[in-house]
């Protein structure tokens, strides 16, 4: 039975925390926050308001950082240099730098290391990697990608609205769909780049721009109470994909419009996506690769910093 430790019990927790209680091969054995009230949720777990002294008490196998990001690395490196194996939170840090810190402190301790980068494991994602490279409907031509919402105000101590803390939306947001591209498509030649940002809002948009094809990205945190939304449309030669309000189609030249999500009912045009959770995909994945002895490479060290180099320039 592997062991498990999570620091950090806000947004993201919540996430992972039922993922890990999910999987019948793990124990998810206790939390630390500082925050009591964060951690009343879960009575079936020991709590702890100290890090280290979780670390020495549980010895756990996996360490799971759901911590603000600029605590991102020093806590990785800490629980890696007492053997543990580490996922986290998305971005490593905001330091190119600290990446290498990272990665070279995992090799160097023979640990499992992985950031969380939830979009390489969502079904719909996949899916256009996959059609991108099998060409299974022609070039890829053009891409859009959104991800918007309002400003977060609930962070602990308005850390998410600190740019020294959290790098506002490139880091915080914008950084999913940077990071999905540059695994699906590789490094892009070019940017170009808009910014609209003031202390209690902040929105981009950016054209990654590839030899044969270019993806508009843009990304919000609107002052204005703005509902979240994300999804894409890649326009293939002889297709255009889309993942819109939960639900991914394909539009076929040929007239024909398959529904990727919807139940399947006689001869509908359906292609099921798996029903399944990404953030557990990803803790799974992980888990995995610590059981088998194999480093977690399907989030490469080179890309993340590719992806953190590109942010830094907004």
């Amino acid at each position: 039975m592997i062991k498990v430790c999570l620091v950090g019990t806000g947004g993201i927790s919540g996430a992972h925390i039922p993922a890990w209680d999910s999987m019948t091969d793990v124990k998810l054995t206790a939390l630390c926050d500082i925050r009591s009230e964060c951690l009343a949720p879960y009575p079936d777990k020991h709590h702890y308001s100290d890090f280290d002294t979780m670390l020495e008490e549980e010895k756990p196998d996996i360490l799971d950082i759901c911590l603000p990001t600029y605590l991102h690395a020093d806590y990785a490196v800490n629980a890696m240099e007492r053997g543990i194996h580490v996922i986290c939170e998305k971005p490593a840090s905001l330091k190119e730098e600290e990446i290498e810190r990272v990665y070279s402190t995992a090799r160097r301790m023979n640990v499992k290391f992985m950031i969380a980068q939830v979009l390489r494991f969502w079904p719909e994602y996949e899916l256009i990697r996959e059609v991108y490279q099998t060409k299974k409907y022609g070039r890829l031509l053009s891409g859009h990608m959104s991800r918007l919402g309002s400003s977060p105000k609930w962070s602990w101590n308005n850390w998410m609205m600190d740019k020294e803390k959290s790098g506002l939306v490139p880091f915080d947001l914008h950084i999913h769909d940077l990071d999905f591209i540059v695994y699906a498509f590789g490094i892009p030649q070019n940017v170009r780049k808009h910014r609209a940002s003031l202390p209690d809002q902040d929105y981009l948009n950016a054209v990654y721009e590839f030899p044969d094809f270019f993806i508009c990205a843009e990304s919000s945190w609107y002052a204005a109470p703005y509902p979240f939304s994300a999804g894409f449309r890649f326009q293939f030669e002889e297709a255009l994909i889309t993942y819109e309000a939960g639900i991914c189609k394909i539009y076929q030249n040929d007239g024909q419009i398959l529904d990727l999500t919807a139940d399947a009912e006689g001869d509908t045009g359906s292609i099921n996506l798996p029903k399944s959770n990404a953030y557990a995909n990803e803790i799974r994945y992980f888990t995995d690769c610590v059981m088998t002895d194999q480093f977690p490479d399907k989030v490469k060290q080179k890309e993340l910093q590719a992806v953190v180099k590109i942010l830094s320039t907004f």
